[in-house]
């Protein structure tokens, strides 16, 4: 009997030792699901990689990454849901898409030519105004990490180039799955059609929509060009790539863990920003050589037509929020 309870004891020894890489105080290592959308070139990935670099040498390896890119764990809507039951402890996203339909004041990032350029952007998305966005999902079972970059978004179709808003006329256009969207391409006389972002390459292919809008990194890396011959460098709206990680996740992590991956979400911000602004460049050299026209549009005429897209979110989206990002300087 005493020979019984030892080797009980043992094995209970043995259970709870590795139990501990889990533990609620963070007293040993624990590993951290990070799942995204997009490809193995893809900002997203980019971002994931180095982000898994830093935090596992800010926790001395006490927090490692797991990344599940090219939606393996199904699409953007789908990660948000798994990361608010706690199935997945982390992802990024595009904050203006499916992510708007859980925290509705994130459909801002679908207005129109809100943005001047990156240095708006980072000063609002670095400042209060960014943490009161983020302040927003600590309302939905997650917490809000920081902002990683998507970029500005440009339009590409199959049909023929794109110089003014009436060659937007009639095209079928993919739109992500939130209403300031459809809006959008409808006030410039397009047909929405909402896709998810895992399904736009075979979409495009297929002939189910004619054009779609991303940034350039974003039409790179997923060879949207490879069935898209006219780019249209619209820069109608910029994308930030939220970060998020579910509460229980979160708790998991003692306060130097807790610490060690902020950290590392804040330089991977700087990080791919700095990256995706150099790239830009050289991805429009190469859409050239791979026998892309591209075509820098009458941005104001384009602004003039979408001028009223704003009131489709005026339910949604405050009107002070808008008033406050077009002050910020």
């Amino acid at each position: 009997m005493k020979k019984i309870m030892t080797l009980f004891i043992v094995g209970l020894l043995i259970i709870v030792a590795g139990c501990s890489g889990d533990s609620a105080d963070g007293s040993g290592g624990v590993t951290l699901k990070l799942a995204h959308t997009g490809s193995d070139t893809h900002q997203y990935q980019i971002a994931s990689e180095k982000f898994k670099e830093l935090v596992e040498e800010k926790s001395n390896g006490q927090v490692t990454i797991e990344i599940h890119g090219n939606a393996t764990l199904g699409s953007e809507g789908e990660a948000v849901q798994q990361v608010m039951d706690g199935t997945l402890d982390m992802t990024t996203v595009a904050a203006g898409s499916a992510f708007a339909n859980t925290v509705p004041s994130f459909k801002v990032f679908g207005i129109p030519y809100l943005f001047k350029d990156r240095e708006h952007v980072y000063s609002v998305l670095d400042g209060k105004i960014g943490d009161d966005l983020l302040s927003k999902v600590d309302e939905h079972g997650m917490k809000g990490l920081g902002w990683w970059e998507v970029g500005f978004r440009h339009l590409t179709n199959s049909r023929g180039p794109i110089k003014k808003p009436e060659d937007v006329d009639g095209l079928k256009i993919r739109v992500q799955p939130t209403a300031v969207w459809e809006e959008h391409m409808k006030a410039l006389g397009a047909t929405p059609t909402p896709i998810a972002f895992n399904e736009l390459y075979s979409a495009l292919d297929q002939g189910v929509v004619d054009g779609q809008e991303n940034p350039l990194a974003t039409i790179n890396s997923m060879k949207f060009y490879e069935v898209q011959e006219y780019v249209a460098l619209t820069a109608h709206a910029y994308t930030p790539a939220v970060v998020v990680m579910g509460n229980n996740a979160w708790k998991k992590l003692n306060e130097d863990q807790q610490k060690a991956v902020q950290s590392a979400v804040n330089e991977t911000r700087d990080y791919i920003r700095q990256t995706l602004k150099e790239k830009d460049e050289k991805i429009i050299n190469k859409l050239k050589e791979k026998g892309v026209t591209v075509t820098r549009p009458d941005r104001q005429a384009f602004r003039e037509a979408t001028k009223n897209v704003k009131e489709a979110v005026s339910e949604q989206v405050p009107s002070e929020l808008i008033k406050r990002i077009k002050n910020q300087e």
